[in-house]
């Protein structure tokens, strides 16, 4: 009886420490959150205060909570309202995330599941564009969407999603898709199914959370796009949100509302809150698959 009780009493000390490590990982963790989670509280907190109260305090907490900065933002200095600029926005986000995916979807499905002519080759040349800096095609593709006469409309925002235009999307994929078993493919094909029908009904229910990952990343890079539609459009009322943010900061002085400008920022980041909560289950699923798989 005494070797049973100093057993359970042996069980009960080594658990002791495990929970004590558990509690101090969940607390780190937690004081971590909350430091990188600071800025948007502050902004949130500060989208209620006086242009004042904002840099007199660090704290997010207001003195009182006023709305005017919502309804003075919302109605801007402009002919628009805050709600035109949203509408131009999803304008461009929602073609650009559905050509995106399904562009990607078939390239990557080309090289992970086919081999065909320089297919290595190939495969590399679109890798090597990712340490390819951004900026460098910048003038030349404003030339060549000028000469299209194509400026001022949201054709040079959309169209390069067209042709899967993201170097790092198609290796997450590829990396996805090579991660699972060829003998899919075969029994597939035993039955019956061709290529196309194959990806349809059996690859992309697989693929999902990979989806959901490139999707996402593709809308919030999207939100938040400034130089492109800075660059290709120049009529107030194609303006989306990124730009009419900027343009309600009066550059020749210091005296715009900082609290109406904050107001419609928080605004603005609610669409990629909420969808990057909706969808963080497989927004890690995919991330850490297409890291691991290959």
């Amino acid at each position: 009886m005494a070797e049973n009780i100093s057993v359970v009493q042996k069980k009960r000390t080594k658990k002791k420490p495990i929970k004590i490590g558990a509690m101090v990982r969940y607390i780190i963790l937690l004081a971590v959150a909350l430091l990188m989670l600071y800025p948007i509280i502050w902004m949130v907190g500060a989208s209620f205060k006086t242009n004042a109260e904002i840099f007199s305090s660090i704290g997010f907490w207001p003195s009182s909570f006023d709305l005017t900065p919502y309804i003075k933002g919302w109605e801007t200095g402009t002919e628009f309202t805050f709600a035109t600029y949203f509408i131009n926005t999803f304008k461009i986000v929602i073609p650009k995330v559905i050509f995106t995916l399904i562009s990607t979807v078939f390239v990557a499905y080309g090289f992970a599941r086919f081999e065909f002519p320089f297919k290595k080759i190939l495969f590399s040349a679109m890798i090597s564009t990712m340490f390819l800096p951004g900026v460098v095609k910048t003038i030349p593709m404003y030339l060549f969407w000028r000469n299209l006469g194509l400026l001022d409309t949201y054709v040079p925002l959309v169209a390069g999603t067209l042709f899967a235009q993201s170097a790092f999307n198609i290796f997450m994929l590829v990396q996805f898709m090579r991660g699972i078993p060829r003998d899919y493919d075969e029994a597939a094909m035993m039955d019956g199914c061709n290529s196309i029908q194959f990806l349809f009904r059996i690859l992309l229910p697989i693929i999902k959370p990979a989806l959901v990952t490139i999707g996402l990343l593709e809308f919030m890079g999207s939100m938040n796009d400034f130089m492109g539609p800075l660059i290709y459009i120049s009529s107030v009322e194609k303006f989306p949100v990124s730009v009419a943010l900027k343009m309600a900061m009066d550059t020749t002085g210091g005296s715009f509302n900082w609290n109406q400008i904050i107001a419609m920022s928080v605004i603005a980041l609610l669409p990629s809150i909420l969808l990057f909560f909706s969808a963080s289950r497989q927004f890690i699923d995919g991330m850490s698959a297409g890291g691991l798989k290959g």
